[in-house]
């Protein structure tokens, strides 16, 4: 496969909970489930043993306006330096999700996850086990401009 190809994604999954406002701020306590499609349960095998998962997610509702945005104050505060879209968390050309949140159980092909920033039926296009040796960075910084409320 060339990269000029493209890419054939299939979601493995959606998300499963009572918020449709892709605005809500504070996500740490939400629960939502995940149904993964019946044909990956056995993938599911072991992940259980895990605290935490990474959960990416495809942003079905990002209007085509901000897929095509290349560059945006944050939290769209014009006191902010402007930033390209690939220095920003929300809109890019790909609205793809990349969250860390705290796995509750597993039931057959359903996840209970508690602090997942993803609507109502958010299609899912991947589940990892999160590994603070791999995933986590204590050398990390951010800009001043990031700390600021």
């Amino acid at each position: 496969m060339s990269p000029s190809d493209g890419l054939h994604i299939v979601p493995i999954g959606h998300v499963e909970n009572k918020y449709d406002d892709v605005t809500k701020v504070s996500w740490g306590k939400v629960k939502s489930f995940i149904l993964i499609n019946e044909k990956f349960e056995e993938a599911l095998k072991g992940l259980a043993d895990f605290s935490h998962i990474l959960v990416l997610g495809w942003l079905h509702l990002f209007p085509d306006d901000l897929r095509n945005r290349t560059s945006a104050f944050p939290r769209g505060d014009p006191t902010l330096p402007e930033l390209g879209s690939f220095a920003l968390r929300g809109a890019r050309p790909n609205p793809l999700s990349v969250t860390v949140c705290k796995l509750l159980k597993i039931e057959k092909n359903k996840i209970l996850v508690e602090g997942l920033d993803l609507v109502n039926n958010t299609p899912v296009l991947d589940i990892k086990p999160y590994i603070p040796e791999y995933d986590s960075n204590s050398a990390a910084s951010l800009p001043e401009w990031a700390y600021e409320n």
